[in-house]
């Protein structure tokens, strides 16, 4: 035996003789609650169900992270190490499990699992991965004090468990926080309860606020009384209603709102801009693109931001045509595959996940494409697809998630060549095999203008989830800093929003039933 596996002795001995008042009984049941990944598997329900957004995305990948980690420790490092477990000996009988491991104690599996999950959910959420982080540490140590593990097979689990997290990020990049130095603060107008706060709300988008069962409305009206909700119907006139809002709003000296998907948005974003309104954004459709990337997932955050006057400026991005005629997009434009890949992808990706999900998408779609023919920058280019994103998007690739910043002033340039031989089949064996960025037929860069002309082989283009006509000649540039939107300085805590969230929904649950409701000054109206 080593210096290293006398040490790990003399640690195990120690611990196994160690006297934790109250502890025998609770690691007990702890370390054989984590058995086959339980305790975390049910953690990650439990953060789906209660949590918001970043619970969810913390939620899935904790339990990828989990079965990576315990693939890793169970079909590859146990077989080769070998490593007996412990002997029982200093181990008192009120601390050993029922029934014993029957593999080898290299490394811990349940320190792997425990790590992975934790470490997982930290990479979406602080908040989140402290509430975790001690159960993972209180299940690692307990693997040492029932006696099946030694000290360094806990620590070589765990490196392996927050290794197997980290490398989840290769396929799926944690949405990480913005720092505030990379979005300067701009001036906009504080509505306390949105007292001159105009919202034009759009009910034929999407399915309403994320994660509440409350209609947008009642939301609304429940976290900025003083707000005026203007509702476009499946009948109404969408431009005149919007225009109504714009006009009330400048009327007011307040500011615009809109609640709806991102076609309704990037409508009222352009009014905003163009009467040097801020805006204020409600994420009422099924993806909400622009609001998730600003900073405001939840309406809780966008009603804050307007309490306080908190704002930051962000890029439009403009495609004009020789006439002068010009399309703006707040999130992406795009000519030739883009648009089908992205409806195939999302068709997926709730079955598959996000990255696989997108070469799946690829493979089909590049099987019946025909290429276009255009100039790009005075090179003439035969292309698959172009795709142009406001904002630099992260990851690389043909999975594209989130923007770190929005207001960079450069346009996020991609390119699929269909000059190439077998560029359709060397396309998607890089993005499979995670090296799209060192192939050939692919080209990324980040760039502040791109002139494009001479376009043939496709009759549309697609900005925001819309579709339109192709002119022959473009340029594609930004707006820089056009967009005063409302955003709070600070990320706002999600558990304490969802718990605010479920009582406003029993609220208004019970009022519907025609029960009596609870004074906000009744303690049983509080949790």
């Amino acid at each position: 035996m080593g210096v290293l596996g006398e040490l790990d002795q003399r640690l195990f001995t120690r611990v196994a003789g160690a006297r934790l008042p109250g502890a025998d009984p609770a690691l007990t049941r702890l370390s054989h609650s984590a058995d086959h990944g339980r305790l975390w598997l049910c953690g990650a329900a439990g953060l789906a169900v209660v949590g918001g957004r970043t619970a969810r995305r913390a939620a899935l990948r904790g339990a990828g992270s989990l079965a990576l980690a315990s693939l890793t420790v169970n079909t590859v490092v146990k077989w080769g190490a070998r490593r007996p477990r412990p002997l029982l000996d200093h181990v008192p009988p009120i601390r050993q499990l029922t029934r014993q491991p029957h593999t080898t104690s290299f490394p811990s599996g349940h320190s792997a699992s425990a790590a992975a999950f934790a470490t997982a959910v930290a990479l979406e959420s602080t908040r989140y991965g402290l509430l975790v982080a001690p159960l993972a540490a209180a299940v690692a140590f307990s693997r040492v004090y029932v006696g099946v593990h030694y000290p360094g097979d806990v620590l070589a689990g765990v490196a392996i468990g927050a290794g197997a997290a980290a490398l989840t990020c290769r396929w799926w990049p944690a949405r990480v926080g913005v720092p505030e130095r990379e979005r300067p603060a701009a001036e906009a107008p504080a509505l306390p309860d949105g007292e001159g706060l105009v919202v034009f709300m759009n009910s034929r988008a999407g399915s309403g606020a994320p994660g509440s069962s409350l209609p947008p409305t009642e939301h609304l009206r429940g976290l900025l009384p003083r707000a005026e909700l203007i509702e476009v119907g499946p009948d109404d006139d969408f431009t005149e209603l919007l225009d109504r809002a714009v006009d009330r709003a400048r009327r007011s000296g307040g500011a615009l709102g809109v609640c709806g998907g991102d076609g309704s948005v990037n409508a009222a974003a352009h009014a905003a801009a163009r009467y040097g309104l801020a805006l204020a954004v409600f994420p009422g459709g099924t993806l909400n693109h622009f609001a998730q990337d600003v900073g405001v997932p939840e309406f809780e955050d966008t009603a804050v931001a307007v309490a306080r006057g908190e704002a930051v400026a962000v890029d439009i991005g403009v495609a004009t045509s020789v006439t002068g005629d010009e399309v703006r997009f707040l999130n992406t434009f795009s000519i030739g595959l883009y648009p089908e890949l992205v409806a195939l992808r999302e068709q997926l990706e709730k079955r598959l996940g996000k990255w696989p999900a997108a070469a799946v998408a690829l493979t089909r779609v590049l099987r019946t494409a025909t290429p276009i023919e255009l100039t790009v920058n005075g090179r003439s280019r035969r292309l698959w697809l172009l795709f142009a994103g406001n904002g630099r998007y992260r990851p690389d690739g043909f999975a594209p998630t989130y923007r770190p910043r929005l207001d960079d002033g450069l346009l996020d340039l991609r390119m699929v060549d269909g000059g190439h031989r077998l560029a359709r089949t060397r396309v998607v064996v890089s993005a499979l095999a995670g090296a799209l960025g060192r192939s050939r037929v692919y080209s990324a860069e980040a760039v502040p203008r791109v002139r494009l002309e001479g376009l043939r082989g496709t009759d549309t283009l697609a900005h925001d989830g819309e579709v339109a006509p192709t002119p022959v000649e473009l340029t594609l540039g930004k707006e820089h800093r056009a967009l005063v939107v409302y955003r709070p300085a600070l990320p706002q805590n999600e558990l304490a929003q969802q718990v605010r969230l479920a009582t406003a929904t029993a609220r208004y649950r019970a009022r519907m039933r025609g029960r009596r409701l609870p004074a906000d000054g009744d303690p049983s109206a509080r949790c």
